[in-house]
């Protein structure tokens, strides 16, 4: 159960905050609601750098070096959770069919479905297996020039996006399946799995939100996915209703990997909070020593869940203001509050999910074993990902080798 402290029930003093670097205190609220938006001329972030500015840029490079080299090393040694690699393409053919429609390589361009943190993404039907999917395009050029960090551009995201995505395989998550990376030109594309369906009216919250049920199988499959990552040590970094695809058949896929971390062990701390402002972890928004907040991603990911559950069920969002500081100091100073009527049991999991303390707040694995999550359902099943299966497997061949080493010994010394 949460901390009464964390809903506000004993007074404690309002705690100072400040508006992660990348965003700026905007009039309007939409922004709050979307991660795509660039920093205006902040003066503080010149080309000179202060010190403060400077520290920061050595961190950022060394956790994006940090995950770019475990990926890298995964990659190498094949320590990826895959049935079947990522097809992985350098030549690339533009042209028209004879119907005008627009091909890349073996793809026929039908409509565009929407964008990316980067670039647009369009609907593809392959001529190879009759199949759609959905491909996003990005220009190389525009990717280096636009700077997301200090020492990063949006190039270090959507290549680290890849790499992530080569690594995972499970039903929860949009699958990769090929990237056309023609190093004689400037276009870069992800085919990704069409999932046919997106979160109810496209937006981030729905008006009147859903019925118990639905959102119940919802966060069944986003807290399924979302363990698969952890253990996989990636912190998805962006949660939120516009980056879970709803399936046809009504299945959740986790989608959107453009701000993602990847860690050696288990120490996931970081200080860059790249996510969407009103899904910001309270930790996220407060003030620390110079070299700016640090917090864990793993929490701050579950925090968004809460938020995401939140707007699931009731339409609207836990913490929003009216401008980018507002909202975080909403997110960090104001207790939670949920209507009179609602399911206790749905009230105590949006309690333990949106404790301000992130030590206090709930695991994955307690929100899994919840009864309001459990429901008729049961307990929400464990996926055989494909790098464990292959480790019971080992371990199964070494204990029957093992097996035949003793009966050999046995037969030995009986003789």
């Amino acid at each position: 159960m949460g901390c009464c402290s964390c809903f506000g029930f004993s007074r404690k003093p309002r705690r100072v905050f400040r508006p992660v670097s990348r965003w700026i205190d905007y009039p309007s609220r939409e922004p709050l609601l979307d991660e795509d938006f660039e920093d205006e001329g902040d003066p503080s972030c010149n080309d000179e750098g202060t010190d403060t500015a400077q520290e920061e840029d050595n961190e950022l490079r060394s956790r994006a070096k940090c995950s770019e080299d475990i990926l890298h090393y995964r990659e190498h040694n094949g320590l990826i959770c895959r049935q079947f690699p990522v097809k992985e393409t350098n030549n690339l053919m533009r042209f028209e069919d004879e119907d005008g429609n627009k091909m890349v390589n073996e793809y026929v361009r039908e409509r565009k479905i929407g964008s990316g943190s980067y670039g647009k993404v369009a609907l593809y039907r392959s001529q190879a297996d009759g199949k759609h999917y959905a491909i996003k395009a990005f220009h190389k050029s525009h990717l280096l020039r636009l700077r997301v960090a200090p020492s990063e551009t949006a190039m270090t995201d959507v290549l680290r996006e890849v790499l992530i995505m080569k690594m995972l395989e499970h039903p929860n998550i949009v699958n990769l399946v090929e990237v056309i990376n023609d190093p004689e030109t400037d276009h870069f594309y992800m085919v990704l799995e069409y999932v046919d369906g997106k979160w109810a009216n496209g937006g981030s919250c729905l008006p009147g939100g859903m019925d118990e049920n639905t959102a119940r199988k919802y966060l069944r499959d986003i807290v399924s996915g979302l363990m698969y990552l952890h253990s996989h040590n990636v912190v998805h970094g962006d949660i939120k209703p516009d980056n879970l695809l709803v399936t046809s058949s009504g299945t959740v896929k986790i989608g959107d990997f453009s701000v993602s971390q990847v860690f050696e062990d288990d120490n996931d701390e970081l200080r860059r909070s790249p996510g969407t402002p009103v899904f910001t972890a309270p930790e996220c928004c407060l003030v620390s020593d110079s070299t700016g907040p640090t917090y864990h991603g793993k929490a701050a990911d579950t925090w968004a869940v809460g938020v995401t559950l939140f707007c699931m069920v009731s339409g609207n969002y836990p913490f929003l203001g009216e401008t980018l500081q507002d909202t975080y100091d909403k997110i960090v100073n104001n207790p939670l509050i949920l209507p009179d009527n609602i399911n206790p049991d749905l009230r105590n999991l949006l309690e333990g999910l949106l404790c301000k303390d992130p030590e206090k707040r709930w695991t994955l694995e307690a929100v899994s074993k919840h009864v309001w999550v459990i429901g008729e359902d049961g307990s929400i099943p464990r996926y055989l990902c494909w790098c464990r299966r292959n480790s019971l497997e080992r371990t199964e061949l070494n204990g029957t080798d093992e097996a035949k080493d003793t009966d050999k010994t046995s037969t030995d010394q009986i003789s």
